[in-house]
């Protein structure tokens, strides 16, 4: 069963903002059963300890006691893959589950020689909720068995997500791509195609969507930029390893609860901003202007404290000697997600934008020695949501993810000094808390000094494309509404400097919510790109 839920705005048209409009999958489990049975069949002596018949066929057709063979399943696999019974469709992973229960029947594994049950790859993380699941593997540059010589040097990651919320999103270019002559015979409706930075495989399974994506460059193979043509091999190597490692039936509907999104009553005497889509002119690529979007994708704690600012750090005035100059710092804020960058970002009319926004904090009182007030180079940046971490090593970003019955969403925040992040712990599998403070606003970008002092935050839902760039302007507007209490106004180019024309289009009380209806259907990336500014 699919159900869609459909954004539908509240309160007046001119500064409503709307919840975003997702599908929620149903999961096949007796197509999941079948596909166990047909795999543990295939070592008769491992068979002979699950129960693989149904049984209590009393309760529930998604109750978990129906199921004994999937309950054993979790049991050994919850001891590699923690939290796997949490995921409510069925986890395909590149684990040979047969195998390692083999050995496991004669000897205890070593930790160490998981790959080999795995096709080489290393888990770097695993995460499971009530929307799906998440794992990052790696493949090491040694591990060449059965793939063609490549150029790239480090390890390879790749992404595997499945999910029962997938969002809808306006996309010229979605649902493109081609077939894969040599996995057509497991995944009938597999598609390849390359999207703002991976190359990405998206297939059904047991009704559910998944999609296995590769960080890559269209481009020549560099020793330290992975081609997209050497990624095809160790995807195709992923696919043809994927296995049914786990998973669990709800026991009740997933909570398709409509996520409304709260603004204050009060209109705040200060905090102004541009429409969503209103760029700074000629800073679009190919000469294309913003892209309107007025979706609240989440609703999140503002990342900074305010005040803060979000302004273009490219096509705006600044004092290049002075690194804590705060350029534009003052309202109205001003959209710069579809600025012109290298990066592809299918929301954007050009086809290439920033992928998100760039934040500054406000100025500090005193100077960095001074005694009191705060440290300019020492403003918070927060965690936004309650989430898991995504982030390997050494790595410029750190993606915080949400996975809840209602969201399965990432936010991305960049710029704060690698070496920090690590030393803090800020890895693979963290769990943070809504408004942990997880670094300070910082100008890191390939090495300390690299750009202005700013954070740059972005957002990505997870689409049958996969994990998708969206803009966050307008989630942070609301964000921020909420922070300081009061409701900002929207100020058109032609309102910009006339007071009388603002205070006439915020003169009506607006209303506090946008609302999703149930709407009946008929049909249902961690670190990439960064902000050179």
């Amino acid at each position: 069963m699919i159900i869609t839920l459909a954004a539908s705005s509240g309160g007046r048209a001119a500064d409503a903002f709307v919840a975003p409009a997702v599908t929620v999958n149903r999961a096949d489990w007796r197509a999941a059963m079948d596909q166990l049975r047909s795999e543990l069949n295939a070592a008769p002596e491992v068979a002979a300890d699950f129960a693989l018949s149904a049984r209590r066929r009393s309760v529930g057709a998604d109750d978990p006691r129906r199921r004994p063979a999937l309950t054993q399943l979790n049991g050994v696999t919850s001891a590699i893959f923690t939290g796997i019974g949490r995921s409510p469709v069925p986890v395909l992973l590149p684990f040979d589950t047969t195998a390692y229960l083999a050995a496991r029947r004669t000897t205890a594994i070593d930790p160490a020689a998981l790959p080999r049950f795995q096709a080489d790859f290393q888990t770097d993380l695993f995460d499971a909720g009530p929307s799906g699941y998440d794992a990052v593997f790696s493949l090491p540059p040694e591990a060449v068995s059965g793939l063609p010589s490549r150029t790239f040097v480090k390890p390879v990651e790749i992404q595997i997500t499945g999910s029962l919320i997938s969002y809808d999103v306006a996309d010229p270019a979605g649902l493109k791509g081609e077939p894969v002559k040599a996995l057509a015979a497991v995944y009938p409706d597999l598609r390849r195609f390359i999207r703002e930075g991976y190359v990405r495989y998206a297939f059904t399974r047991f009704g559910v969507p998944y999609v296995v994506s590769i960080q890559c460059l269209d481009s020549a193979p560099r020793p330290r930029r992975l081609a997209c043509r050497e990624a095809y091999p160790i995807a195709e190597r992923f696919l043809k390893s994927l296995r049914l490692a786990g998973g669990l039936p709800a026991r009740t509907p997933p909570d398709i609860a409509p996520v409304a999104t709260e603004r204050p009553l009060a209109l705040d005497a200060d905090f102004t901003y541009r429409p969503t889509g209103d760029i700074v002119a000629n800073s679009g690529a190919r000469g294309q202007s913003g892209r309107a979007d007025r979706t609240a994708y989440s609703q999140i704690r503002f990342p900074l404290d305010s005040p803060a600012y979000v302004h273009s750090q490219s096509f705006g005035r600044r004092r290049a000697s002075d690194k804590l100059e705060q350029p534009w710092s003052q309202y109205p804020w001003r959209d710069n997600f579809c600025e012109a960058r290298s990066f592809n970002v299918g929301q954007c009319a050009s086809g290439f934008g920033h992928q998100g926004q760039d934040l500054r904090p406000g100025v500090c009182p005193v100077r960095r020695d001074g005694a009191d007030g705060c440290d300019p180079w020492r403003q918070r940046v927060l965690a936004v949501r309650d989430g898991v971490v995504i982030r390997s090593t050494r790595q410029q970003a750190v993606t915080v993810q949400v996975n809840t019955g209602t969201e399965h969403i990432r936010f991305r925040y960049m710029h704060m000094n690698p070496a920090a992040m690590d030393a803090d712990g800020l890895l693979n599998g963290r769990m943070l808390r809504e408004g942990e403070p997880i670094g300070v606003v910082s100008n890191y970008l390939d090495h300390p000094n690299g750009t202005t002092r700013h954070l740059h935050f972005d957002v990505q839902v997870f689409t049958r494309d996969g994990w998708i760039w969206v803009n966050p302007y307008t989630t942070l507007i609301a964000a921020y509404e909420r922070l300081i209490g009061g409701r900002g106004s929207e100020i058109g180019p032609d309102m910009a400097s006339s007071p009388l024309a603002i205070s006439s289009a915020v003169s009506s009380p607006p209303a506090t919510t946008g609302t999703l209806p149930l709407v009946a259907s008929p049909q249902a990336d961690a670190a990439a790109g960064h902000d050179r500014n």
